[in-house]
């Protein structure tokens, strides 16, 4: 079976057809975050301290780092990039064991991440663009290391699901003649929003099966993509995760961490809760006020989408007899037997 070994300097991460999902943790990317960005700038890396703890803490087995940020004082990412990305690997790996995802549009920024970094890390990406498959797949051959590809090419992104299976053939067969095997490719097939496009779950369901039986790659795919635009995207992606896992597909570049409760939030259920005329403690803590309302927490926890991983592994058998899926459930019953006895359930003797 096909196994893709990532490492850091003290643990291994398999990625592979018999092994548990892995999850690639999303949250240390500038793209979008515009206070991250400007953190970045201002070199302070207090978020992104806080985003490696958390995603690990709730359950990511691999930490993709991208330093893909434009500065407004230079606009140029070529001069920018590289020097960002040493600084923000040097910075995870010492706060972390788990293998890094290096990620970056940016050719010197990945040779940059690959000097640095200890293990084996997973490389994102190349793609069948001409021009990036001959920089990238040198580098691949050079560091030893996996590489993401991902199914566009100079022609852009196919809606045709058939195309997009041709491009990564391309990939794979182009990176065989830098002798790189096919073990070390993990194929990005590229999930559109089935927002707008019906019939997306339904393609990639079928081109992982595809790439698993005749290429026999590992896959992966940024979850989120497929509820882009759509209300109630938690409950999308996880209906997508398991249907994904259980057609072949291995890993997913994700956010585990379920974000906590804003401050906001909190001081607008509380003029709610009093308005109603209800009367809480006047010493009650913002954590006790969200967890008795359900609104979720105030620290960070694993997502909803993380829950629905664990329940796939098990049913998979990825998870031997339940012993995950037990450990990721114990505290929160744990938390729900003491709320029971304190509300007057008899205690034994």
């Amino acid at each position: 079976m096909t196994r893709t070994i990532v490492e850091s300097q003290t643990r291994t991460v398999v990625i592979g057809f018999d092994e548990p999902f892995c999850v690639i943790g999303e949250r240390i990317n500038p793209t979008g975050r515009k206070k991250l960005a400007a953190e970045l700038e201002a070199g302070d890396f207090s978020t992104v301290e806080a985003d490696a703890l958390a995603q690990v803490a709730c359950g990511a087995t691999v930490l993709d780092v991208n330093a893909g940020v434009v500065y407004n004082s230079n606009p140029n990412p070529n001069e920018t990039e590289p020097p960002l990305m040493t600084r923000m690997i040097e910075l995870v790996q010492s706060l972390v064991d788990v293998p890094l995802c290096i990620d970056s549009s940016v050719p010197a920024a990945l040779e940059a991440g690959l000097r640095v970094c200890k293990g084996r890390p997973l490389l994102n990406s190349v793609t069948g663009e001409e021009e990036r498959l001959e920089f990238v797949l040198p580098l691949v051959k050079k560091y030893n290391v996996p590489v993401v590809a991902i199914s566009n090419d100079d022609t852009g992104i196919s809606e045709d699901p058939d195309v997009r299976f041709a491009v990564a053939r391309k990939i794979v067969e182009r990176a065989a003649d830098h002798g790189i095997p096919a073990h070390d490719i993990v194929v990005d097939p590229l999930v559109m929003p089935v927002g707008a496009m019906a019939t997306a779950g339904r393609q990639v369901f079928t081109l992982v099966r595809r790439l698993r039986e005749e290429l026999g790659v590992n896959t992966t795919c940024g979850a989120s993509n497929i509820s882009f635009g759509l209300p109630n995207r938690h409950g999308i992606n996880n209906a997508f995760l398991p249907m994904a896992i259980a057609a072949g597909m291995t890993s997913a570049i994700m956010n585990p961490v379920a974000l906590p409760v804003t401050q906001k939030a909190i001081a607008e259920k509380r003029a709610e809760v009093e308005a109603a005329g209800v009367v809480l403690p006047p010493d009650m803590d913002d954590e006790t006020f969200v967890r008795l309302f359900g609104m979720g927490s105030t620290r960070p926890r694993p997502g909803r989408e993380m829950e629905a991983i664990r329940a796939a592994n098990f049913l998979m058998n990825n998870d031997p007899s339940g012993a995950e899926w037990i450990r990721f459930n114990r505290p929160a019953q744990a938390e729900g037997e003491g709320r029971q006895r304190r509300a007057g359930g008899r205690r034994r003797a």
